[in-house]
């Protein structure tokens, strides 16, 4: 689902006029009519309700015009208080207004040069209603507000029940993080938007100004709104489910058609990591997996996976994977016949251990998923960051993509989503930067949103758990037949990772890139701008999709585990035992397609 910016909305509106000659005025109307249809879907009775609906004068407010109309003519009680002169509102809005003065609505009119904190206080105090529709400002306000429009906020603020539409008054449209805005603008119990999310209702946090959201089609045609420059995307539960039918499993299939995992990860004190990503790409679907561990902890962790193989790696005396691992061809022996490398979880810090893992990632021809210990690895050597020539899958949270980054992690969560999408597109690696609405960033220069997950997963060894499912699929994908129909001469003409590197869009033009000095990835108005021109496919591709699905399957597992388990109480393991279920839901999704 593509989320659009402002400016990219009101580009796609006047396309839809001029190009396609579908009126304005019509899909004002559309947006209007939705509304109220939506607030019918939402509430469980309208007829017998109060509802007041608050109008700027912009289009925002000639959406609330129409929305009032219909409210009235399904027999709802319905006031309009217009906070402008009418000699202000102009085009569409003004139209719909005027019908409104035909129909004999009632109208009351605030105009700024009258207020005054008292008479605004009056007003609302007065208003016999019970339901709010908020129709001041909507996509296009110019922030900050003055004190008339947040005196106006501040009253409407109290109403228990708020409906807004397109966007809660008063934030920021386009934010990519938890909204400023969210404490001067309405919470909305249900909040309407029309042909696309925008930035703000995907990245809102559950307890802002924005609890639930709606998408409305107005007629805007498809082609506009998947323009291939539009970047970013929801990955919706619809999309995950349609991923997920590419999964199917033939009858006569064996555990040789699904991918051959060898997750190389754990120390002494840190199995339980290796533990849970093994198993976690057991239960993503791979065929088999072998975990390959320091010797010192074969032992523990042999007895903890009944399921998976076990190999033991040279250990240094503190426990972790020694870079004599490769002695005698050891490591090239154990990736024969692999088709993923999961490398990260638990291994430590040991200058060793660094060692071995930069060797190992830059060394193997295999996709890679790199997590944890793994990424850490590469603090100050990011240049060697490199998935320009197979499949590289990093999944950081945010501290150690600053680390990378050598930023402070408040500037990370304060651009996560240019600065993932920049990194992503420079080293041509997907990155997937976990936290509140994870981001997963292409080297296409698409930008996925992940739509599941909760505070509970925040909690050691999840982000073991997202290694091991992205393997688990990741390794199932290269044998499945949907690559074989993709691609000429199918799997067996390019093994591993040139089939599946080949499902990427090729990429527009996205250089130059910007400049590292050290580990310091800098941003540049160059890059931006041809970023921004990218010429990327519009929807994921099978790589895309693939990692895409396993984000959203992670973060589901997470929903599911806290149903029962509870927010507080959520742990890494729970996550991992609710995967079945999460690929049961999807595939319930799929019997009612």
């Amino acid at each position: 689902m593509k989320v659009l910016t402002a400016a990219q909305m009101r580009e796609v509106d006047r396309l839809t006029t001029e190009r396609y000659g579908i009126p304005s005025l019509l899909l004002m109307e559309n947006a209007g009519s939705g509304v109220v249809r939506a607030m019918e879907a939402h509430f469980s009775r309208l007829v017998g309700l109060k509802v007041v609906v608050c109008c700027g004068k912009g289009n925002n407010g000639g959406d609330g015009f129409v929305a009032a109309r219909h409210l009235m003519l399904r027999d709802i009680q319905t006031k309009v208080l217009l906070f402008a002169a009418p000699g202000d509102v102009k085009g569409d809005a003004r139209v719909n207004l005027e019908i409104l003065l035909k129909l004999g609505a009632s109208i009351q009119i605030v105009e700024e040069h009258d207020f005054s904190e008292e008479s605004i206080r009056q007003l609302f105090q007065e208003l016999d209603a019970d339901l709010l529709v908020d129709a001041l400002l909507g996509t296009g306000a110019r922030l900050p507000l003055g004190g008339f429009i947040v005196t106006i906020l501040r009253h409407i603020a109290r109403f228990p029940k708020v409906v807004a539409i397109d966007i809660p008054s008063g934030l920021d449209c386009d934010a990519m993080r938890p909204n400023p805005g969210d404490e001067m603008a309405p919470r909305a119990e249900i909040t309407v938007t029309f042909t696309a999310p925008k930035p703000a209702h995907v990245f809102a946090s559950r307890d802002g100004a924005i609890r639930r959201w709606v998408v409305v089609p107005i007629g805007s045609p498809a082609e506009l709104v998947e323009d291939p420059r539009h970047w970013l995307n929801f990955f919706s539960e619809a999309e995950a489910a349609a991923a997920l039918r590419r999964f199917e499993r033939r009858g006569d299939s064996h555990k040789g058609d699904y991918g051959h995992v060898l997750t190389v990860a754990g120390s002494v004190g840190k199995t339980g990591a290796a533990c849970l990503a093994a198993r976690s790409a057991l239960l993503a679907g791979a065929g088999l997996v072998t975990l390959a561990t320091p010797s010192p902890c074969l032992p523990m962790v042999a007895g903890q996976m009944l399921e998976t193989m076990t190999e033991p790696l040279e250990a240094t005396d503190s426990g972790g994977v020694s870079v004599k691992a490769f002695d005698y061809g050891r490591v090239e022996t154990l990736l024969e016949k692999k088709d993923v490398l999961a490398i990260g979880p638990g291994l430590g810090g040991h200058a060793e251990t660094v060692e071995f893992v930069r060797r190992l990632v830059q060394e193997t021809t295999v996709p890679v998923v790199l997590d944890a210990d793994g990424i850490n690895a590469f603090v100050g050597q990011c240049e060697r960051l490199n998935g320009g020539e197979r499949i590289l899958v990093l999944t950081p949270h945010p501290g150690e993509f600053a680390r990378l980054l050598g930023r402070p992690t408040s500037e990370v969560q304060a651009d996560r989503v240019s600065l993932a999408r920049q990194f992503a597109a420079h080293h041509q690696v997907h990155l997937v930067l976990k936290g509140h609405r994870t981001v997963y960033a292409s080297p296409s220069g698409q930008v996925f949103v992940n739509s599941t997950g909760n505070p509970g997963m925040a909690s050691g060894g999840s982000g073991d758990v997202l290694t091991g499912i992205l393997a688990g699929l990741l390794g199932q994908a290269l044998h499945l037949p949907f690559w074989e129909n993709s691609f000429p001469g199918g799997v067996e003409q390019s093994p591993g990772v040139d089939t599946l590197h080949s499902a990427q869009p090729t990429p527009g033009p996205v250089g130059p890139f910007p400049s590292q000095e050290g580990n310091q990835f800098h941003r540049s108005s160059s890059s931006q701008a041809s970023l921004e021109n990218s010429s990327a496919v519009t929807s994921p591709s099978s790589l895309e999709g693939v990692i895409a699905l396993g984000v959203y399957l992670h973060g589901l597992a997470g929903d599911l585990a806290a149903k029962t388990q509870g927010e507080k109480s959520l742990i890494a393991s729970q996550i991992v035992s609710n995967l079945p279920a999460a690929f049961l839901t999807l595939e319930a999704l799929n019997s009612l397609a």
